[in-house]
């Protein structure tokens, strides 16, 4: 699951003591390095557009001003080159940098703090081993001071740092145990997909909390609910269902959009099957966890199927009818179907709002892109087009849903402009 305030910063703001190396020809390691790095979608944030692998300079907005995500490569001197095994854990699992500065909460190391001691072992010897150098300085943040000041983050880790490994529950089945360890740790899916309470911490940062997965703001979108919600989250959804999602970044119910669709590009794509239906099987067992939900969506029911005329109706014929079709079903999984489509569903409207303006990027499969992505409408649609047509969206084919109003399409409009 931004350049974008939470997703994916993985393994961040590390900068500068070589430690010894391992063994150069210890190929297991380094195979199984990679594919961690790319469980714990590394790539989406510490490489840009064009740029070298994992020689950070990724511009992330946060309320307080801009940071850049850093050059994880080994060098040595823009790097993480010197750093110790220990060091490193440390920056992962603490948000604690060689130098002794504390990391942004942004950087994920709640969750990271999950890691197993083999799993981080092999990360580092992969990193230091594998990943070529590149020496390119960082950026410093655009926070200004003294928002810049890092000391009182101690205090944050202090409160909020479960500095405690996965532990197994007995209770469950291996790969029920394995898929938690997948979302809980390195996938990090929590940091995106759990609300956030007014220190910036995740309400939960496993199934043992209510909140956990429920869905939450992340940059002016809205990342899903991925607990068994019927409407809103993935209640309808079965296990090959995630699993294709995870695959391919859509299925018969939805498509990926905003910074999910860097993790299916970077990331969960490049799982084993073993690993996605373990993920898969762990979310499907959490129960529903929002209050707000409505009355179950039932499919076929108060489909539209003749266009009734309003604006909101006229310019969806115009725009959108082509690829998702009167009835809304859309074409899955190629155009994405939008009656009963849980982010159709979800009261809260930003995704809505943001892929009309800006459209999506294009999921890449195995080099290949995906044919038809979702173009922006941020020239053609006004505010109050966007605003209606995104309401006949949520009234079409749910009678719950509610209306959108062109203040709250020129709220996203004005800071995600230029930004997709």
């Amino acid at each position: 699951m931004i350049k974008n305030l939470i997703p994916a910063l993985c393994l961040v703001w590390l900068s500068a003591v070589l430690a010894p190396a391992y063994a150069a020809n210890d190929s297991t390691l380094v195979s199984t390095g990679e594919y961690l790095a790319r469980a714990g979608d590394c790539a989406a944030c510490h490489t840009v557009p064009g740029g070298k692998p994992f020689a950070g300079g990724l511009k992330m907005v946060t309320p307080m001003g801009a940071i850049y995500s850093t050059n994880i490569t080994p060098d040595r001197e823009s790097g993480i080159g010197r750093y110790s095994e220990a060091e490193f854990i440390r920056a992962v699992r603490e948000g604690v940098a060689q130098d002794g500065h504390r990391l942004y909460p942004a950087m994920p190391f709640p969750s990271y703090a999950k890691i197993s001691d083999e799993d981080m072992h092999t990360l580092y010897t992969w990193f230091m081993q594998e990943v070529p150098p590149v020496a390119q300085a960082n950026t410093a943040s655009d926070i200004p001071w003294p928002l810049s000041i890092r000391w009182p983050l101690m205090f944050w880790s202090w409160t909020f740092l479960e500095d405690e490994r996965y532990t197994a529950v007995p209770q469950q089945s291996s790969e029920w145990n394995r898929g938690a360890y997948l979302v809980q740790s390195l996938g990090h899916c929590g940091a995106c997909h759990t609300p956030r309470g007014i220190g910036f911490q995740e309400l939960g940062l496993d199934q043992n909390s209510p909140r956990y997965l429920s869905g939450a703001q992340v940059d002016h979108w809205f990342a899903s609910n991925l607990t068994g919600n019927h409407n809103t989250g993935l209640g309808r959804w079965d296990i090959q269902d995630i699993e294709n999602f995870l695959r391919s970044g859509a299925n018969r119910h939805a498509t990926s959009f905003g910074s999910m669709t860097e993790v299916v590009n970077n990331s969960s794509q490049h799982l084993t099957e073993q690993d996605l239906r373990a993920v898969a099987v762990y979310l499907k067992s959490l129960p529903g966890a929002r209050d707000d939900d409505g009355a179950p969506f039932q499919p076929g029911a108060g489909l539209a199927t003749s266009l009734s005329g309003n604006r909101g109706s006229l310019l969806y014929a115009n725009h959108c009818l082509q690829c998702h079709g009167s009835n809304g079903q859309g074409r899955a999984p190629w155009l994405a179907p939008l009656a009963g489509n849980p982010n159709v569903l979800e009261p809260d409207p930003s995704s809505l709002i943001n892929v009309t303006l800006n459209g999506t990027p294009f999921i890449v499969l195995h080099g290949i892109p995906y044919p038809f992505p979702m173009p922006g409408f941020h020239a053609a649609l006004n505010n109050q087009d966007v605003a209606d047509v995104v309401t006949y969206l949520r009234t079409a084919w749910h009678k719950e849903g509610s209306s959108v109003t062109a203040e709250q399409v020129k709220k996203i409009r004005d800071v995600t402009q230029g930004v997709h």
